[in-house]
């Protein structure tokens, strides 16, 4: 039997606001992010266009254990991907 899968989710309506990235090695995901200020995570993934994900209400503690695990895409199936998340097109290039 196929796997079904859910329909991509929609691009957030809000103005996106970048947070500096700091690439990590994962097959999953490709960069990470965080602003204090807003308490915002950003998460961008290996595979797809490099759309821009971000997780608002996130302490700076869960950056810090996602940045120190050792599988970055097993922290985030278990601690990121539950979480409410506003998405934005990839930037584009310069």
């Amino acid at each position: 039997m196929p796997k079904t899968y859910a329909a991509p989710a929609a691009f957030s309506e809000k103005p996106f606001v970048a947070i500096p990235m700091t690439p990590v090695e994962s097959h999953q995901v490709a960069a990470i992010g965080y602003s204090a200020e807003r308490r915002t995570l950003q998460v961008t993934f290996t595979r797809g266009p490099g759309h821009v994900y971000q997780y608002p209400d996130c302490d700076a503690q869960l950056h810090a254990d996602f940045m120190a695990a050792e599988s970055k895409g097993k922290f985030f199936g278990e601690h990121v991907k539950p979480l409410a998340f506003d998405k934005f097109p990839a930037p584009v290039a310069a």
